[in-house]
């Protein structure tokens, strides 16, 4: 049995936000960043240099994405870490993943995370709400890093997002019936050494008062890292929800929009981007996973549970929808496993979370923005 996902809640400016999650998440947060300092020492990033690219992705920040980086300025002030290694940190997918401009010949794997993700428009759910769904696969190692952040900002704007410690947000939603699922992509487009770093995109969307500004608070910036944003809104007034899927490279964008009321989406590009996928060099389950994931929600009206079941789907065994772990049978850096599943009604503003593997059966912790934590 997991220990109970830690709810860090926290309220007033971004600045006020980001200290007091900093200091009630000091010992994760330290903890933390040290971790990711030893993971890329292991792909040659000394922690200098970690620093150096961390201010290149501090001042991306700033210029593009203020209010998020002034609270993460104060997560580095209230858990007393170096700044640079907490935007480091938050560039982690950059480090891990990316290249340098003068080794853009190097033949770095991306995409050993592999999620997979879920929207259902109303028109197609059993309740008539807009749901989105996804299984966050990462290194096994990481879930004792894994928590819930609860934020309510000096506008009034709550935000509950599942993330790592000393980062801002993976997959949430806010009071306004947004929410964000995420999936890694790769490009040879991915470079370190600057944009705004991927997991301050995912608070920057989850930031915005709707969809449309969600779309743009991601697609005006400079990146250096590709990401795949699954996103969608339930609207006021018995108006029908939306969904949209960003396949986000550095320089360009595509757009997958609803089939039949239903998006899939795993590790690969499904759009007619112009950027060169990386995961075709490679090879990986991303290639049938979203493709079985439409499958087996079927026809016809599609409940929670059906997509609870979906996220649960073994397909292709361990590298399956419902990612397990293979431990010795591959590297340390390419091991991967279904760490949370996460199911969010946009219309009832609720985060329903539970540790996976998907399969074990464990209970979902419903988390209602309309309510405490």
């Amino acid at each position: 049995m997991f220990p109970p996902l830690p709810l860090i809640s926290a309220t007033g400016t971004p600045r006020k936000c980001g200290t007091t999650y900093g200091s009630v998440a000091a010992f994760a947060i330290v903890a933390n960043t040290a971790n990711y300092m030893a993971r890329f020492a292991a792909v040659g990033i000394d922690v200098q240099r970690a620093r150096d690219y961390g201010a290149l992705f501090r001042a991306a920040s700033h210029r593009h994405a203020p209010r998020v980086a002034e609270m993460l300025d104060g997560v580095a002030e209230g858990a007393g870490v170096n700044v640079d290694e907490i935007y480091a940190l938050n560039g982690r997918t950059e480090l891990i993943y990316s290249v340098d401009p003068d080794d853009a010949g190097s033949d770095r794997r991306a995409g050993a995370g592999e999620c997979t993700a879920v929207a259902v428009l109303g028109e197609r759910s059993t309740s008539g709400h807009t749901l989105l769904a996804q299984n966050w696969d990462w290194h096994p190692d990481q879930r004792p890093y894994a928590l819930l952040l609860d934020t309510t900002d000096e506008r009034g704007r709550r935000v509950v997002a599942l993330t790592e410690a000393g980062m801002l947000a993976k997959a949430g939603l806010n009071d306004a019936g947004l929410g964000v699922c995420v999936n890694m992509l790769g490009t040879t487009r991915d470079r370190r050494d600057g944009g705004v770093p991927y997991h301050v995109l995912l608070r920057a969307a989850l930031e915005q008062p709707h969809l449309g500004a969600a779309i743009q608070a991601v697609c005006s910036v400079p990146r250096g890292a590709s990401i795949n944003l699954l996103m969608g809104q339930a609207f006021p007034g018995g108006t029908p929800g939306e969904a949209i899927d960003l396949e986000v490279a550095p320089g360009d964008v595509g757009f997958v929009h609803p089939v039949d009321g239903v998006i899939t989406h795993a590790n690969h590009f499904e759009s007619a981007l112009s950027a060169v996928d990386t995961l075709k060099s490679i090879g990986s389950s991303s290639f049938f996973r979203a493709a079985r994931a439409r499958r087996l929600l079927g026809t016809g009206p599609i409940g929670e549970e059906r997509i609870k079941a979906v996220l649960r789907d073994h397909g292709g065994f361990p590298a399956s929808i419902c990612r397990h772990d293979e431990g010795k049978e591959v590297d340390d850096a390419d091991r991967s496993e279904s760490l949370f599943t996460l199911v969010l009604d946009l219309d009832e503003r609720r985060m329903s979370i539970a540790p996976g593997p998907a399969c074990r059966g464990v209970e979902y912790r419903h988390i209602r923005l309309d309510e405490s934590g």
